[in-house]
């Protein structure tokens, strides 16, 4: 029997770089229900997740809840937790 493993980003997160080419593609993507879970796979590569959620004022718990392709978090918590991984949010006219 063939066995396969389940696909997780994170395990292509192996850089900086790879981590920036990840965010641009999601924002590339202009769906942006992607960027909290972009964030919460960059956090679990970075084995921040605890950091993020106390950052963002929320137990881990919560936090992956909030940051799953169901969740729905708040825009304050979707900031605090990029923050806390070391990007601000920048609002730039479009050209």
């Amino acid at each position: 029997m063939l066995k396969t493993k389940k696909f997780d980003v994170i395990d292509y997160l192996k850089t900086e770089e790879d981590i920036k080419e990840y965010l641009e593609v999601v924002l590339e993507e202009k769906d942006y229900t992607y960027l909290p879970v972009a964030l919460a796979d960059i956090a679990r590569a970075r084995k921040a997740m605890t950091t993020a959620a106390k950052a963002a004022g929320v137990t881990r718990t919560n936090l992956y809840q909030s940051l799953s392709e169901e969740g729905r978090p708040a825009f304050d918590t979707v900031a605090k937790v990029a923050h806390s991984l070391g990007y601000k949010i920048t609002l730039v006219p479009m050209t």
